[in-house]
């Protein structure tokens, strides 16, 4: 497998990575196996030191790890240094609330005591993907080392040098030799990690393809396992929403990150009396975006990660076209260096049409219309997805009881879905299941062992 950091703005080579020997990768888990054994017993004290130092650091290299994003995938600067801030923000998070999250619960039994103690499982495998290449490492990596296990890392073959940058970080902040370590291995590799006895648990941000295969072997070798893989989220426009603020979110939850996120809106599902106000406002914005080089503050619309990336969308594109759909805008690569998509809007989309039922990674919003709410939200339940969804309406109350109904791992209200470091964060269906961030992300990976005690005297 390549490592290799292509700049999509101008397809310079910048750095090629040579992936890791067998004997290396042997190595590397040892490492790590050993480093449990001493870090499984640091208290979080110890811990909360290595992982706020982290953070501190990261805070401190914003501006130098956010280039690194923006050169290796394409992300708009300050959108990149956003992604690092908010990582870094997760470090923190976990240093400061560790040691409440998991501390030892006490039970009221039937007869005598009872409690749950919180304990790691050991060295823990994520595989991670190139759209946030510092969040998706550090929402595993941060809750993790803080319950005493120990992460390895198979990143997303386009973005080696954040990789890299990452693994230091863990480095110049005192952690120990194989408490987190960054693999270049192959996918041949990968499953030989996971079927490593030392391995005790298995993570994947990635597609629906990728997580069928990365979940079916860590289940061959009965090991825990979260799964986050996308999703086609709805975002709902009620016939009472503020348009205009609406549209303006509409536009950062399509465009955000270029459109490549898992929670960015893709299926847009507007009551028909508001559909046509909405649809003409939002056409004029996406038309107003500006291609050029993400480096510079003044572009609004970036590159694609990759051409393969570009070449996919195009294709989806076109074949929803063959099948029915009506290109309402865009649909077509930018005539310019780089690789440039223009903002798309598909509409007239039939469920018999492919385009019904897949992921679009990118700059194109598929637009349904809808005569009221609770179309709104079959359509919005009928998809094989369900990560996250968003409601705009002025009624509060009328966007709770849509939630309540909408089958997703998220639901948000007059804001797109989105993250956060004490929010809950993951899906069901083909989303995958698990959960990361927040209380829950801490606990898929501990052993929530049961302790009694009870008298010593035997029945009679």
């Amino acid at each position: 497998m390549s490592y290799q950091s292509v700049n999509p703005y101008d397809g310079a080579v910048l750095k090629t990575f040579v992936a890791f020997t067998d004997r290396e990768l042997q190595a590397a888990i040892a490492t790590a196996s050993n480093c449990f054994e001493t870090w499984r017993r640091k208290s979080f004290v110890e811990r909360a030191v290595v992982v706020a130092g982290a953070a501190r650091l990261m805070h401190a290299r914003v501006d130098e790890l956010a280039k690194l994003v923006t050169l290796e995938m394409g992300k708009l600067i300050d959108q990149a240094r956003g992604e690092v801030r908010l990582s870094a923000d997760i470090l923190d998070y976990y240093a400061r609330h560790a040691a409440r999250f998991l501390a030892t619960e006490a039970l009221v039994p039937s007869s005598g005591e009872a409690e749950v103690q919180s304990s790691p499982l050991g060295v823990l495998f994520g595989v991670q993907p190139w759209s946030f290449p510092y969040y998706q490492l550090a929402r595993f990596a941060a809750p993790n080392l803080m319950a005493g296990n120990v992460v390895m890392v198979k990143h997303a073959g386009c973005v080696p040098q954040c990789a890299t940058a990452f693994e230091q970080l863990w480095l110049d902040a005192g952690a120990p030799a194989g408490a987190y370590t960054n693999l270049l291995i192959s996918y041949a590799q990968v499953d030989r990690v996971i079927d490593d006895p030392r391995i005790k648990g298995v993570a994947l941000t990635g597609s629906v393809e990728a997580g069928k295969r990365v979940a079916a072997r860590a289940g061959q070798n009965l090991k825990k396992s979260t799964m986050e893989l996308g999703g086609s989220d709805a975002f709902i426009v009620l016939d009472d929403a503020d348009l205009e603020k609406t549209v303006q979110w509409a536009v950062w939850a399509k465009m955000n990150n270029t459109g490549q996120c898992c929670v960015a809106a893709k299926r847009f599902i507007l009551v028909d009396t508001i559909a046509k106000p909405f649809l003409k406002q939002f056409r004029a914005a996406l038309s107003a975006l500006k291609p050029g080089d993400p480096m510079d503050p003044a572009t609004t619309l970036g590159p694609l990660s990759t051409e393969s990336a570009l070449k996919t969308l195009l294709d989806q594109v076109q074949r929803a076209v063959a099948a029915g759909a009506t290109r309402v805008m865009g649909g077509q690569r930018i005539d310019r260096p780089g690789v440039f998509m223009q903002p798309t809007i598909l509409s007239n989309i039939a469920p018999s049409n492919p385009a019904y039922r897949e992921e679009f990674f990118g700059p194109v919003a598929l637009v349904f219309t809808v005569r009221d709410e609770e179309e709104a939200v079959a359509l919005a339940n009928d998809s094989d997805f369900g990560l996250g969804a968003s409601v705009f309406t002025r009624d509060i109350a009328r966007g709770r009881h849509l939630a309540r109904h909408i089958d997703s791992g998220m639901v948000f209200i007059n804001h797109p879905t989105w993250t956060a470091a004490d929010l809950p964060f993951g899906g069901i269906n083909n989303s995958g299941y698990g959960r990361e961030l927040s209380r829950d992300g801490i606990q898929e990976f501990v052993n929530r062992k049961l302790v009694r005690i009870e008298s010593i005297d035997a029945p009679a």
